[in-house]
């Protein structure tokens, strides 16, 4: 029966209205978690909304056929996602067609995480590796050094295919990971020797600035004399016109972002090519050669730091990258076997530990979901249908409600009177003639205000209206009716609210009253909804929280002023004041050393995203001192963030 009811909403092509198909998909992710095993065999009819174009709906999609891979369907759903990654390819100028391709990357990359038997498919990815968007082309070169480390079967095609490419990369930060992967994967001599000649060729002809520059009479071009380094070890003096020069950066991506200051890259080119250089020693490769290649490598480096040194770029060379690049120069020219274990192994060692850090969430997760035990029904047993329910009656594990007591209470509007008073809202005062107060539910898209209204006066008040006004993204559904009370009587309103937002949501209201033929009014206080009953924690890798960091652009940055002596302590409390999840590792801020730097991250109910960045550190009076950063797209709920961390630091520092 429930295989059945799921085909029936698998058509989602089959819709023209974008907001069913993403309901259908919603519903779909709800029957997941309790029925996975009916949807598995569904995952091809639920990849057939990705012929839709909305950027919304193909991220529902890819987000519950992840979460439905087994290895029946790896292979088809891998051969789907790659049929899409190059129908984005040809469809360049599509709307979001880059954002899609980068979803879709991300989608492989956790494919291959899971079943390693289609981790080959990286080497498809890689020619994305020279995509002008440099999202995608960094999610790609993420994904093939972790290839490159898991899968040492791959290491080679990997190799072959990054010397080819190394000279054509034209994102920097793309670079230097295509580097660091070169340097560090390149196990044997023929394959150092290799990657160090496609480097260096990448870099072009050394120096990168001219030594001297003069006028040519005849076509008053000028003519910049270099010395460059001959085959037999001895210099010569060549001229070149400044404009053959400026074709030379521009036919090479590599040496034109050395050219425009970009000298992070000269530091992870050095340290590329130390590695190399080492690995030819190690594995015995010939002396000449080995010799040889090490002067190219460290006379390009001299370049670097003579080019930071010069006019020519916009900024000056950094100290950190000089140091870098004076250490590698070191290195080199005195080899030592400690600080070959150190460039060659230890660096090794530190990636692949990082790798494990950043898995262990994951791990975690797939084993309690592997341990959950499976809901088993018997034949005989009853059917729980909810709509035929009695509104007093207990209902049991129902297939579509993951809350029992929220939905008994929803039906037969009762609740706990003690849960009830921990939420009163008193919105006049009690020597007003007419007094209110409102429980505020929040429920989801809903908000429902049950006011009760007392008449204080010894007379009859007529025609008594409550009049309720919102602002923000808040629709009142429908207006109380007017009624008339007695002396000291009680009556109970209800007005529900929907909400579409988490922007700052205010309610107000009054109400107003005849007496005798005399108008009276009197004004409520305002409803603030709190931001925390739309956030829920979340998780999300570290490249997109890096990518959602710097495309929003609202950031409210928060002093931090608390009594807490403890930098881990601060954290938790933040964490609990904000309903907000934790996406540093435990390993990675275990200790204690007086500093704490950590990311946190939610979502809302509505979809949008909360960025936390936590940078605090223990100061001489022994309190915790720092900043909280707040970012996210919309202004609200980076607002609404600042003053609830606000607030409970006040309350912290004031207990």
């Amino acid at each position: 029966m429930l295989r059945s009811l799921v085909g029936s909403e698998m058509c989602i092509r089959d819709r023209s209205d974008n907001n069913v198909k993403l309901i259908i998909l919603d519903k779909l992710s709800e029957i997941k978690k309790n029925h996975p095993s009916v949807l598995q065999g569904l995952v091809m009819d639920i990849l057939r909304a990705l012929t839709c174009p909305n950027l919304d709906i193909r991220t529902k999609c890819i987000g519950v056929t992840l979460d439905l891979l087994t290895p029946k369907n790896i292979d088809e759903v891998v051969q789907i996602l790659k049929k899409e990654v190059v129908k984005s390819q040809s469809n360049e100028h599509a709307d979001k067609a880059a954002e899609y391709r980068q979803l879709l990357v991300r989608a492989l990359h956790t494919c291959a995480t899971r079943f390693p038997e289609v981790a080959g498919n990286v080497l498809m990815l890689m020619d994305f590796l020279l995509d002008s968007n440099a999202s995608s082309a960094v999610d790609v070169v993420f994904f093939v050094r972790e290839t490159a480390e898991c899968y040492p079967h791959l290491q080679e095609p990997i190799l072959e295919k990054l010397v080819y490419q190394i000279g054509q990369i034209k994102t920097s930060r793309v670079a230097r990971s295509a580097l660091w992967i070169l340097g560090q994967y390149s196990q044997t001599a023929e394959l150092a020797q290799t990657a160090l000649e496609a480097v260096l060729a990448a870099v072009g002809p050394i120096p990168f600035i001219c030594e001297e520059e003069t006028a040519d009479p005849n076509s008053g071009e000028v003519v910049a004399t270099t010395t460059i380094v001959l085959e037999d070890g001895t210099y010569s003096t060549v001229a070149a016109s400044s404009s053959q020069a400026a074709a030379i950066s521009e036919s090479l991506p590599l040496r034109n972002m050395l050219m425009g200051g970009d000298f992070y890259l000269g530091a992870a080119l050095s340290t590329a090519m130390t590695k190399l250089a080492q690995r030819l020693q190690t594995t015995g490769a010939p002396a000449g050669s080995t010799n040889e290649l090490s002067a190219r490598a460290m006379l390009a480096m001299c370049g670097i730091i003579r080019l930071g040194h010069s006019s020519v770029p916009p900024h000056p060379i950094d100290q950190d990258s000089l140091s870098r690049i004076s250490t590698c120069i070191r290195v080199l020219s005195d080899p030592a076997y400690a600080m070959t274990q150190v460039w060659l192994e230890q660096c090794q060692e530190s990636f692949h530990h990082k790798l494990v850090v950043a898995d262990q969430p994951a791990t975690k997760q797939q084993q309690a979901a592997v341990n959950q035990p499976e809901s088993m029904r018997q034949a005989d047993e009853l059917l729980d249908i909810r709509l035929l329910a009695q509104p007093n009656s207990i209902p049991g594990d129902s297939e579509d409600t993951a809350n029992s007591e929220l939905w008994m209470n929803a039906k037969s509007a009762t609740e706990e009177f003690s849960a009830r008073l921990n939420r009163i809202t008193q919105l006049t005062g009690f020597s007003d003639p007419v007094y209110a107060e409102a429980v505020v539910t929040v429920h989801e898209y809903d908000v429902v205000l049950d006011m009760m209204i007392i008449n204080q006066t010894d007379q009859v008040l007529s025609n008594l209206t409550l009049e309720l006004s919102t602002v923000g993204d808040l629709k009142l559904c429908e207006r109380p009716n007017s009624l008339t009370l007695g002396p000291h009587q009680t009556h109970t309103l209800k007005a529900n609210i929907k909400v579409s937002s988490t922007e700052t949501g205010i309610i107000f209201a009054n109400i107003v009253w005849e007496n005798k033929g005399q108008q009276g009014s009197v004004i409520l206080n305002d409803i603030h909804m709190d931001v925390m009953d739309y956030i829920h924690p979340a998780s999300c890798s570290e490249l997109a929280f890096r990518s959602m960091w710097a495309e929003f652009e609202w950031e409210n940055k928060v002093g931090v002023n608390t009594s807490i002596m403890d930098e881990h302590e601060f954290l938790e409390h933040i964490c609990q004041a904000t309903n907000m999840k934790c996406l540093t590792p435990a390993l990675a801020r275990e200790g204690s050393c007086g500093f704490l730097a950590a990311n946190l991250y939610a979502k809302s109910l509505f979809g949008e995203d909360a960025l936390v960045n936590l940078s605090v550190e223990r100061q001489s009076n022994g309190r915790v001192g720092g900043y909280v950063r707040i970012r996210s797209k919309t202004q609200g709920i980076a607002l609404s963030l600042g003053e609830k961390i606000t607030a409970k630091q006040t309350a912290r520092a004031a207990a």
